[in-house]
């Protein structure tokens, strides 16, 4: 039998470890590509024994057939990726906002290596995103997502697998306030660069024999990081405002 090869205590930790180590493997800051993975495991094992006094009561026994134990460790694995890709996709509204910086300021094709998405992105996009993580860190907002995975132990409780619906109007629901928080910060950048190219536009009819892209876009691009400079602190404040209260909701929401 299972039960009599395994200690009840040791499966109960190895199941929060599997939660935990799922959450912090895509979990911003500490789940990026350019992390070790020894790190990665090393910090879900740290923070598994730190959480498993509290939690091992509420964590089933081991079960004797070796189906149950497969759809256990599972749904302790699709729980931990749910909350480390509600951060990651909390996180995703700063990409969104300096893409379309980017491109509103000419500046769409400086790509440099994103480390937070695994991939090349506009320059401005991964500033800002390593700016929201530095920034996360130093405020402890870092402590809600660490608060939000001991907490699911209440919200979803082990050894049953998460409603699909509730999933999907979650994923749904940080997908689309993630896109508009993006945008938003985004809106100063789209209207100045609306109202530059119809500045541009006039003054290439009114003066036909000058090249205005040649002077237009040094100026755009000068006057966008202007505007970027004056903006950032305001944007990155609203950024972590919508952080802590995707975070809030889901430790409440309960």
């Amino acid at each position: 039998m299972l039960s009599e090869l395994l200690p009840i205590d040791v499966f109960g930790v190895f199941l929060v470890f599997v939660r935990m180590g799922s959450a912090l493997m895509i979990m911003p800051g500490i789940g990026e590509a350019y992390i070790p993975v020894q790190i990665r495991l090393g910090a879900a094992a740290i923070l598994t024994f730190a959480i498993s006094p509290i939690v091992l009561p509420t964590v089933p026994t081991l079960p004797d057939l070796p189906i149950e134990l497969f759809f256990l460790i599972l749904g302790e694995l699709v729980i931990g990726l749910l909350i480390g890709a509600a951060a990651r996709l909390t996180m995703s509204a700063l990409h969104v906002a300096g893409t379309v910086i980017a491109f509103q300021s000419s500046l769409g094709f400086a790509l440099f290596v994103d480390p937070t998405q695994g991939t090349q992105g506009a320059l401005v996009a991964t500033f800002l995103t390593l700016l929201g993580l530095v920034l996360i860190f130093a405020s402890g907002l870092h402590m809600l997502t660490l608060k939000a995975l001991a907490d699911s132990y209440i919200l979803f409780t082990p050894g049953s697998l998460p409603n699909v619906g509730d999933f999907s109007a979650l994923a749904v629901k940080y997908i689309s306030s993630s896109f508009k928080v993006g945008i938003q910060i985004a809106a100063p950048f789209i209207v100045f660069s609306l109202t530059f190219y119809v500045g541009l536009g006039v003054l290439a009819r009114l003066l036909p024999q000058i090249q205005v892209f040649f002077i237009g876009i040094p100026l755009q691009i000068f006057l966008a990081l202007t505007i970027l400079s004056i903006v950032i602190a305001p944007a990155m404040i609203w950024f972590l405002d919508h952080f802590e209260v995707r975070f809030i909701e889901l430790i409440a929401d309960r």
